[in-house]
């Protein structure tokens, strides 16, 4: 063995290697007390997304996993049903409106309280503005059907019936019920997001502003190339979990527009139509396959979504 230093780091590194496989108490001691969690994840997380894997692939109710093996054809017939289509259609609009309106909106009131001289104000506004987001997915849905009610005696007809206009059917018209749910999503969901953004305009350095104040940019500017750019992260971040959310819609729609996503399904989303495949027809074979098929879309999306911001950050 050589005496140089390299020699006996080098001695030292593998001594290390070898004492890392050696259990001591303090280590069994470790796992004893996280056993609860290890044994919660593995029966309640890992066991059914296998077992689930395992029933796509048969056709069975759900109460057993045997059942009379039916490979791919589980998948083919969700790829092959029209009102799986309309289901991810439905998702897909839902989902982007609700995203975008969702990012730019929270990002301008951010904005805008951020720039507010006040403290006093600043902790007001990010109060009023998350307070919608302790309430409840039942609750925010109580609270918008009694708002959007389709005849004069809803609030938002009556308001708007004070300037000649007819009744919207908000919720029963099927070329309004899938907007009445992204602004009640937004609702509901503006204030995290403002909050999040609020955050990150206040960690953006003030000497970038002071510098380009000496260059002569205004408040647009300096707006446009140094905040934004400065919270791309969080815009992915808010972008990612977006769309998550939005390909998993399902609380608000099945309260709304019940199990068949009235008004004429335009509020059916996947979610959805696996709830109404596994729970009422029995068809839990063929609800766990459209399940996979959604992981593999978000999945998909979300690779998406990152492979974008990498070669943005190749490309700066």
């Amino acid at each position: 063995m050589s005496s140089t230093p390299e020699g006996k780091w080098t001695a030292d590194h593998r001594s290390m290697a070898k004492r890392r496989f050696r259990f001591t108490r303090n280590d069994w001691m470790g796992y004893l007390f996280s056993a609860p969690l290890i044994i919660g994840v593995v029966v309640f997380a890992i066991y059914p997304m296998f077992a689930a894997l395992f029933m796509s692939f048969h056709q069975t109710s759900g109460l057993n996993l045997s059942g009379a093996w039916v490979g791919l054809s589980n998948y083919r017939y969700a790829l092959e049903d029209s009102l799986f289509w309309q289901a991810l259609t439905n998702t897909f609009m839902m989902g982007i409106w609700s995203v975008l309106l969702g990012i730019a909106l929270s990002f301008i009131l951010a904005s805008l309280i951020n720039n507010l001289k006040w403290n006093l104000g600043r902790n007001f506004f990010k109060a009023v503005y998350f307070l919608p987001n302790v309430v409840s997915g039942v609750a925010t849905s109580l609270l918008f059907s009694f708002l959007f009610f389709p005849s004069k005696e809803g609030l938002i007809n009556f308001v708007i019936g004070l300037f000649g206009m007819d009744p919207v059917g908000w919720f029963t018209n099927p070329e309004v019920a899938r907007y009445s749910i992204v602004l009640m999503s937004l609702w509901g969901a503006l204030g995290y997001n403002t909050i999040i953004f609020l955050a990150g305009l206040q960690s953006v350095p003030r000497d970038l502003y002071e510098a380009a104040e000496v260059d002569g940019a205004g408040t647009n500017r300096k707006w446009w190339y140094i905040t934004i750019p400065y919270l791309r992260p969080i815009f992915v971040f808010m972008l990612i979990m977006g769309t998550i959310g939005g390909m998993k819609r399902f609380t608000d729609v099945w309260l709304i527009g019940g199990t068949a996503g009235n008004p004429g399904g335009s509020l059916m989303t996947v979610v959805l139509y696996i709830y109404r495949n596994a729970f009422l027809a029995s068809q839990m074979g063929l609800a766990t396959a459209v399940s996979y098929l959604l992981f593999l879309i978000i999945l998909i999306l979300t690779a998406f979504l990152m492979l974008l911001n990498r070669r943005k950050d190749s490309l700066d």
